[in-house]
């Protein structure tokens, strides 16, 4: 169990999880809620986002918020959203507007409201694939209203061009699992699809995998409470866990086409050439989604980003391994 202490409060404790808060978000069909875990002191001015990718949620920054904040001597929030859709975030009326623009709407939306809470003095960002994408448009688009530039970035295993082989693979299984009989069922099962985050201890895939499970009767409550009628809830046995997102975020990715990719990557290009931020880009070496062409143009163009590559590992690493988490907070606070 860590000890932190923070400068901010008269004693220090004994910090095992993160808070959970909500930011109201708007969309055009009513608004919804996002969900977000804060790591560290509420009162300090850095403040470090954290944000997922495709299917995932926030608790799988659990390590690396944590050693972020142990990094700072207690003088940081890191804070990690369940992008809409995803863990205790609402899901959305209408599938189709699951896509980049909404999700960098909602952080926005976050941001102001981190900035109401405790004006930001210093931003950080890292995003993991989807997270990635988002971080581009924050970083990129100047004409967002963000409480304070993007500081430092990292783009952990995504680049403005994406492979389209990846996008098939993601594209097979995303809101096409069942129902398990135990938390554990579903690790062994979310392992068989995920074998390319690279190698992990039976301990911290479990750990990363508990959050992305619920029982089927609160997921069902849930999705009945925040939205009527969204998503696309299966018949489930009683008993049964299911993952924690709305099956129909896939949606919006199967009706991409050939050309619309093209044009979606052409976009990005020009928010990522764009950026001022400091930008580290991680991958794993054998990734299928991020090419070694498209990270080496990274570190050539827009804000020639620095590059870490990790061996034995694919898409996506995870931040759990002590060596992926070194090279992300010597960058925060190099």
């Amino acid at each position: 169990m860590r000890r932190t202490h923070y400068p901010h409060q008269n004693a220090p404790f004994f910090m095992t999880e993160p808070t959970l808060h909500y930011v109201a978000c708007d969309d055009a069909q009513g608004g919804h809620r996002m969900a977000y875990w804060q790591w560290g002191d509420a009162g300090s001015a850095r403040v470090v986002v954290c944000v997922h990718g495709l299917t995932r949620q926030g608790r799988d920054f659990d390590a690396l918020a944590q050693a972020i904040v142990a990094r700072a001597g207690g003088d940081v929030r890191v804070v990690c959203p369940d992008v809409v859709g995803r863990g205790r975030s609402d899901w959305l009326r209408d599938p189709t507007f699951y896509q980049v623009p909404v999700y960098a709407a909602d952080m926005v939306a976050l941001i102001a409201q981190l900035h109401r809470d405790q004006p930001i003095d210093t931003l950080d960002y890292v995003g993991t694939s989807m997270g990635g994408l988002i971080g581009f448009v924050l970083a990129g688009h100047k004409e967002l209203p963000l409480a304070r530039p993007i500081r430092r970035f990292v783009a952990n295993d995504v680049g403005p061009t994406i492979e389209p082989a990846a996008v098939q693979r993601i594209g097979a299984y995303v809101g096409k699992s069942g129902q398990y009989a135990s938390v554990q069922a579903a690790a062994d099962a979310m392992w068989a699809l995920s074998t390319t985050f690279g190698p992990h201890t039976p301990a911290q895939w479990l750990a990363l995998s508990q959050h992305m499970v619920v029982p089927a009767s609160q997921r069902s409550a849930d999705g009945a409470a925040k939205v009527e009628g969204a998503g696309n809830q299966a018949d489930v046995a009683d008993g049964a866990w299911v993952l924690h997102y709305d099956p129909a975020i896939g949606v919006a990715l199967r009706a991409i086409t050939p050309e619309a990719a093209a044009q979606g990557g052409a976009i990005m290009w020009g928010l990522y050439d764009a950026i001022e931020a400091r930008t580290l880009v991680t991958r794993g070496a054998v990734s299928d989604l991020l090419s070694r062409d498209t990270a080496l143009a990274m570190t050539q163009r827009g804000p020639h980003a620095a590059l870490v590559e990790f061996d034995g590992v694919g898409h996506a690493p995870t931040f759990v391994d002590p060596a992926q988490i070194a090279a992300v907070t010597d960058f925060l606070f190099d």
